[in-house]
C-alpha cells in the first residue's frame, strides 16, 4: 500500500485485488491537483558518525535502509583508501560486543538507533607479513590500529616490547628525540597502559631512532607486532565439552584455541573440512587424515546463538580472504524453504586485492598524518623519502650495504643512498623476555660520527662494516640486529632501511611478480667466484651459530649465575678466540667479494679476483688454534657432568634451548667449530679442482689455495678422532633426554650406529616403535603416553649372541597385489622379536648395519660397555611376544597425539622425532655426510598453489632447512625437516617456467625453490639430495676422512 501526499490514503477494493481498474470517482481537490499514483515520501536520511583510527569523528549522510556497503564506500572514498578490503566498520550491539558491519545487509537491521550509534573504523584482516601491504598509507593505518590495541591491552606483550613499540609510534608522531618535548607529549598522550612506569624505557629507545622517517617507524611497528602471539587476535569466550573455560580466535592461519593467554591448539585451514554452528554450539569438522581414529567433529559452546553466529561469520570471511583466489559466488535463494545461512564474504580476496594494486587500479594521492608534529634531522631531510605515489613493491631496493648475495640475486636500478643517520629498530621477536643485550647496542657519540664519516657518497655494491674498528664489540660485522625486545642498533651499522630493502611477502602475495623480473646484476661467471660466495654465505651462518654461545648463552649464564666459574672460564676461553678469528675472516671475505664484483662489472681484471691469499692466511691462523679445538671435547664432557650435578645449570640449559635463537640443541653449537673445518676442506678441494672449461685461478692464487688446503687437511686429520667422539657424545646426550626409563646411556666405547622407525609385531599386530642400534645393544621405545615429545623404553637386546632371520615371501605373494611388509626376525639371548620396515630399502639398511654391529661385537677384543643402569635388572620370562620391560600400551595413537605441554618441552624437528613421523632412519654415515654438506644462501620459495615467489635466507643443517627473512635475523621463521622428501626438477604439470628451479615433495606437500645461478642450483640439489634420501653409505666416519 502506498501513501499519497497530504492525509489521503488509497483504500484497495476487492476489485483492485483482482486486477480491475480503479474507479476514478469524484475529486474534491482543485482542478489539476488530483492524487498522484506514483508519488512517495522522500527517503529519510540519517547522519552516521564514524570514529577513524586517529580518533577523529567523521559524519556520513546515508539512508538507514540502504546496505552497509553504501556506508563503507563513502568511508573508503573520503579516506582515499586503496587497500580498503583489509578494513571494516564495527559497532557495539546490545550486549556491548563489537560486531562487524555486514556490507550486504541493511544498516537499520544491524545498528540499533543509528542516530545515536558511533561506528569505529578498524583493521579486519591482519596479514602475516607487513610486506604484503603495498601502500604506505595502509601501513600508517595499521600502525594506528596497533596503537589502539596496545592501549586497550589487546596486544599483550612484555614491558620492553611495549616500550619499543611506543618509541616508534612516538618517533612517527613527534620526530627526533627531544627530552623536554617528549615528556610533554607523553603527558598529554597515552601509548601504553601504566605509561609512567615505562617512561624511562620509551625515552631511551626513542633516543636511538634519530633520523627515522614516519614511514619507517610505521613499518617497524608492524614488523615488531607481527611476531607477537596476540597480533591481530580478537577473543571470543567459549567452553569445551568438559565445560572448561577457553577463548576462541581466528587468524590468517586458521581457528585458534586459547586458555587464558596461552595458545593450546591451532586448527589450520588445511585441516578443516567444515565449520558450522547449531544454536550456541560451534562445530569444527576435521579431515579424515587429520583426526584418524578419533572424533572428526569438535564442539565448543559460546555464550549465545548470536555470539556463535558472529564468530562463524568471522571464520568464513577470514578463510575466504586469505585462502581463496576469487570471491565465492552468492548462493541462490531457495524458493520455498532454506537450510542454513546464506552469508558469504562479499569483498575482494587478498590475492585479488594484491593484483588490483599492482595493476594500478586506483590513482594514489598524498595523505595527511594527523597529530603528527615530526621533527626530522637535517641528514634525514636530504634523502628522498618514500611517497604515497610509490608502491612498496616498486620502491627503491638498493641499500647502502647490501649483501653480495642479495644484490646479485635481484637488483633494481640504483637510487640515492640511504642516509647514514637513519636507524633501524627491527627486533628478532617481541615476545622474548630474557634476551641478552647486544654488544655495541649503545654507541658513544664518537663511534656514531665515525660511522657517518666513513660512508662515501657513492658506495660500491658492497661495503661491509664501514667505519667500524676491528675491536668493535658488535656480535659480527654482517649481523647487526639486536636481541629480541632490547635496544635496537642504528641503521648506520647496516645501511639498510626497512622500506628500501628487498620486499618479502607470503605465498599468496608475490614478492616478485611472475610477469616482470628486475634486471640481473652483472656478476662474475667463473666457478671460483661462486665458491667464494658460498664461503661468505656459510660463514655468516657459522658466525651466527657462534654468537649463540658467545653472546646469548653468555648473557643468560651471567644473569642467572648458574655456572661454576672454572667451567665458565673453560668454555669461553676456548670459544672466544675462535669467534674473534672468524669475525675478521668474514670481514675480509666481504670486502674481497665486493671488489671482485666491482671489477667484474667494469670488465677489469686484477688482484681483486682471487680468494687464495685470504684463505691461506686464515687457515694458518686456524691451525694455530688447534689446542682450543681439542679442548672442546673436555668442555662438552664437563658441561654435561655439571648439568647432572647442578639443577640450576640444567634448568638454565633447558630454558635456553626453548628460546627461538637456540634453533638446535645447545651441544650441537659446540660442535660447529670442528664441523666448520671439514666444510673448509670440502670448499678448498672444489677451488683447487676447477671444472671443465673453467680457466681457474691464476698461478699465485692456485698456489695459495693448495697451501691453504694442505694446512686445513692437517688440522682436520689431527682433530678427526675428536670430532667423531664429540658427535657421538652429542647424539648420546640428546637421546638421554628424549628417552624415559633409562639411565646412564652415555658410556665409554658405546657408539650410536643407526636410529629410526620400525614396526614390531605384538599381540595387537604391527605397532610403531623407535629403534636405536648401538655398538653393544639394540634398544626400542614408543611414544610416551604422558608426553608425546618423549619416548619410553620398551626393550633391550644385547648384540652378543644375536641372530637375524630373513624369510623372503613366496613368489606368488610378491607377484600378487597383496602388500607384504618387509619383515625380519631378531633372535637375542632371552627374547625374539619380529619387526617390519617401511620399505625394502629401509630393511636392507637395517640388516646391513645390524650384521656389521653383530660381527664387531663378536670379534671385538675390548670389553663391551656396561648396559644402561636402568636395564641391569633381568628381563621377565615368558613368551617371546610378552617379554618386555613394561607392558605394551593398548593404544599407541594416544601417545602420538600427546599433550601441548609435553610438545612444548622439546623441539619437533629433531632427528628422532622426524624419523618417527616419516617412518625412516638415519645412520652414523648419514650424520657424517650431513656435516660436510651445510649450505646457506638466498632462495626464492613458492608453494604449490601460490602465484608468487618469496625471497628467504635458507640455511641447511642437521637434515633440516631453516628459513629466515634475511641473514641478519637472530632466529628462523620456520623449519622444514627433509628426511623422507624427494628432490627433483619440476614437471610439465607443475607450470613452472623459470630456470634454476628444483622441487621438494613429500606425499602431498610440494615446495619449489629457485636459485640465482646454475652453480648455486647444482649445490642445493647436491646438498639436499644427501639429506632427503639418506642412501646407504658404507664405512665409518674415520675411514671416510
Amino acid at each position: 500500500m502506498g501513501e499519497l501526499e497530504g492525509t489521503y490514503r488509497v483504500l484497495q477494493t476487492p476489485g483492485a485485488r483482482l486486477g480491475t481498474t480503479t474507479p476514478v470517482g469524484v475529486s474534491t481537490l482543485e482542478p489539476g491537483l488530483g492524487p498522484l499514483a506514483g508519488a512517495a515520501r522522500p527517503a529519510m536520511r540519517t547522519q552516521l558518525r564514524v570514529q577513524l583510527l586517529d580518533d577523529s569523528i567523521e559524519v556520513f549522510d546515508v539512508e538507514p535502509k540502504c546496505d552497509g556497503q553504501v556506508l563503507l564506500t563513502q568511508v573508503w572514498k573520503r579516506l582515499n583508501l586503496i587497500e580498503c578490503d583489509y578494513f571494516g566498520l564495527e559497532f557495539q550491539n546490545v550486549q556491548s560486543c563489537w560486531i562487524w558491519l555486514e556490507p550486504m545487509k541493511p544498516i537499520i537491521r544491524q545498528v540499533r538507533r543509528p542516530k545515536n550509534a558511533v561506528l569505529r573504523l578498524a583493521v579486519k584482516f591482519f596479514p602475516p607479513d607487513p610486506g604484503q601491504l603495498q601502500e604506505e598509507y595502509t601501513r600508517y593505518l595499521f600502525a594506528l590500529q596497533l596503537k589502539r590495541d596496545l592501549l586497550e591491552e589487546r596486544l599483550t606483550c612484555t614491558d620492553t616490547t611495549a616500550a619499543l613499540l611506543a618509541s616508534h609510534l612516538l618517533q612517527a608522531e613527534v620526530g627526533d628525540y627531544d627530552e623536554a618535548l617528549d615528556r610533554e607529549h607523553l603527558r598529554a598522550h597515552e601509548y601504553v597502559p601504566r605509561q609512567e612506569r615505562a617512561l624511562h624505557r620509551i625515552l631511551a629507545f626513542h633516543r636511538e631512532l634519530a633520523g627515522q622517517t614516519p614511514a619507517e617507524s610505521d613499518f617497524q611497528v608492524l614488523e615488531i607486532a607481527r611476531k607477537l602471539d596476540m597480533y591481530g587476535i580478537r577473543f571470543h569466550s567459549a567452553s569445551d565439552r568438559e565445560g572448561a573455560k577457553i577463548k576462541l580466535a581466528v587468524s590468517h592461519t586458521g581457528v585458534l584455541v586459547f586458555q587464558s593467554s596461552t595458545r593450546i591448539n591451532t586448527f589450520n585451514w588445511s585441516r578443516l573440512r567444515k565449520l558450522s554452528f547449531k544454536r550456541k554450539r560451534f562445530l569444527i569438522k576435521l579431515h579424515p587424515e587429520v583426526h584418524g581414529p578419533y572424533q572428526d567433529t569438535l564442539e565448543f559452546v559460546l555464550g549465545s546463538r548470536d555470539e556463535c553466529k558472529n564468530f562463524w561469520k568471522i571464520c568464513v570471511e577470514h578463510h575466504t580472504f586469505f585462502r581463496l583466489f576469487d570471491q565465492p559466488k552468492p548462493k541462490a535463494k531457495a524458493v520455498l524453504f532454506s537450510r542454513g545461512s546464506s552469508f558469504r564474504y562479499s569483498g575482494r580476496t587478498q590475492k585479488q586485492l594484491a593484483d588490483y594494486v599492482k595493476d594500478g587500479g586506483m590513482k594514489r594521492v598524498p595523505y595527511e598524518r594527523r597529530h603528527s608534529k615530526t621533527r626530522m634531522s637535517l641528514r634525514a631531510l636530504k634523502v628522498d623519502l618514500p611517497r604515497q605515489s610509490l608502491s612498496f613493491s616498486e620502491g627503491v631496493r638498493t641499500p647502502v650495504t647490501p649483501s653480495p648475495t642479495a644484490t646479485s640475486f635481484c637488483s633494481a636500478p640504483a637510487s640515492p643512498p640511504a642516509p647514514p643517520g637513519l636507524h633501524d629498530s627491527q627486533v628478532g621477536g617481541g615476545s622474548s623476555e630474557t634476551g641478552p643485550p647486544a654488544p655495541g647496542a649503545w654507541w658513544p657519540a664518537a663511534e656514531k660520527s665515525s660511522v657517518v664519516a666513513a660512508q662515501p657518497p657513492r658506495p660500491p655494491a658492497l661495503q661491509p662494516h664501514q667505519g667500524l674498528p676491528a675491536e668493535s664489540p658488535l656480535p659480527s660485522p654482517s649481523t647487526q640486529r639486536s636481541p629480541p625486545g632490547l635496544s635496537p642498533l642504528g641503521l648506520a651499522a647496516r645501511g639498510l632501511s626497512p622500506l628500501l630493502g628487498p620486499v618479502l611477502s607470503d605465498a599468496a602475495g608475490a614478492g616478485m611478480d611472475n610477469r616482470e623480473e628486475p634486471r640481473r646484476k652483472c656478476v662474475p661467471a667463473d666457478e671460483a667466484y661462486f665458491i667464494a660466495k658460498e664461503i661468505l654465505a656459510t660463514e655468516r651462518t657459522y658466525l651466527k651459530d657462534l654468537e649463540v654461545i658467545t653472546v646469548w648463552f653468555r648473557s643468560a649464564v651471567v644473569k642467572a649465575d648458574a655456572m661454576p666459574a672454572d667451567l665458565m672460564t673453560l668454555l669461553f676461553s676456548n670459544i672466544d678466540p675462535i669467534y674473534e678469528l672468524h669475525r675478521g675472516f668474514l670481514r675480509e671475505v666481504e670486502q674481497r667479494l665486493a671488489l671482485w664484483e666491482e671489477s667484474s662489472s667494469t670488465q677489469a681484471t686484477g688482484s681483486h679476483q682471487r680468494i687464495g691469499d685470504i684463505l691461506l692466511r686464515n687457515m694458518l691462523q686456524l691451525k694455530a688454534l688447534t689446542g682450543h679445538f681439542q679442548q672442546l671435547q673436555e668442555v662438552l664432557t664437563e658441561l654435561e657432568a655439571a648439568s647432572r650435578r647442578l639443577r640450576r645449570l640444567e634448568a638454565l640449559r633447558r630454558d635456553f634451548e626453548l628460546q627461538k635463537v637456540c634453533y638446535l640443541p645447545f651441544n650441537a653449537f659446540l660442535l660447529k667449530p670442528l664441523q666448520r673445518l671439514r666444510h673448509y676442506r670440502l670448499l678448498l678441494r672444489r677451488l683447487c679442482a676447477p671444472g671443465p672449461g673453467d680457466p681457474g685461478p691464476h698461478s699465485q692464487d692456485r698456489a695459495d689455495l693448495r697451501d691453504a688446503l694442505q694446512a686445513i687437511t692437517e688440522v682436520t686429520s689431527t682433530l678427526q678422532h675428536s670430532l667423531v667422539q664429540l658427535e657421538n657424545l652429542q647424539r648420546l646426550t640428546e637421546l638421554q633426554r628424549d628417552l624415559v626409563g633409562i639411565e646412564s646411556l652415555v658410556a665409554p666405547g658405546r657408539e650410536l650406529i643407526r636410529e629410526g622407525c620400525l614396526h614390531k609385531l605384538t599381540r595387537k599386530g604391527l605397532q610403531q616403535r623407535m629403534f636405536f642400534l648401538f655398538s653393544d645393544v639394540l634398544l626400542y621405545a614408543s611414544r610416551d603416553a604422558a608426553g608425546s615429545s618423549l619416548f619410553r623404553m620398551r626393550g633391550l637386546l644385547p648384540l652378543r649372541g644375536m641372530l637375524l632371520i630373513v624369510l623372503d615371501p613366496p613368489v606368488e605373494d610378491q607377484e600378487s597385489e597383496r602388500s607384504v611388509p618387509p619383515c625380519f626376525t631378531i633372535c637375542a639371548a632371552q627374547k625374539t622379536i619380529v619387526v617390519a620396515a617401511s620399505t625394502q630399502l629401509e630393511k636392507a639398511k637395517w640388516l646391513h648395519d645390524l650384521n656389521t654391529a653383530i660381527d664387531a661385537a663378536k670379534t671385538g677384543s675390548t670389553p663391551a660397555p656396561a648396559p644402561p643402569a636402568r636395564m641391569l635388572c633381568p628381563l621377565p620370562r615368558g613368551s617371546p611376544n610378552e617379554a618386555s620391560l613394561e607392558p605394551e600400551p593398548e593404544d599407541e595413537a594416544g601417545g602420538a597425539q600427546g599433550s601441548v605441554a609435553g610438545m612444548g618441552q622439546r623441539r619437533a624437528n629433531t632427528t628422532v622425532h622426524v624419523c618417527w613421523c616419516r617412518h625412516t632412519s638415519v645412520s652414523r654415515a648419514d650424520h657424517s655426510a650431513a656435516v660436510e654438506n651445510q649450505l646457506s644462501g638466498y632462495l626464492l620459495r613458492k608453494f604449490k598453489n601460490s602465484s608468487g615467489w618469496q625471497k628467504l635466507w635458507v640455511v641447511f643443517t642437521n637434515f633440516c632447512l631453516f628459513f629466515y627473512k634475511t641473514h641478519q635475523d637472530n632466529h628462523p621463521l620456520a623449519s622444514l625437516p627433509l628426511l623422507g622428501y624427494s628432490v627433483s626438477l619440476p614437471g610439465d604439470t607443475d607450470g613452472i617456467h623459470k630456470e634454476h628451479v628444483f622441487k621438494l615433495q613429500f606425499k602431498s606437500h610440494v615446495y619449489f625453490f629457485r636459485a640465482d645461478s646454475k652453480y648455486t642450483f647444482g649445490r642445493w640439489m647436491e646438498v639436499i639430495q644427501t639429506a632427503s634420501t639418506s642412501a646407504e653409505r658404507a664405512g665409518t666416519p674415520e675411514e671416510k676422512a
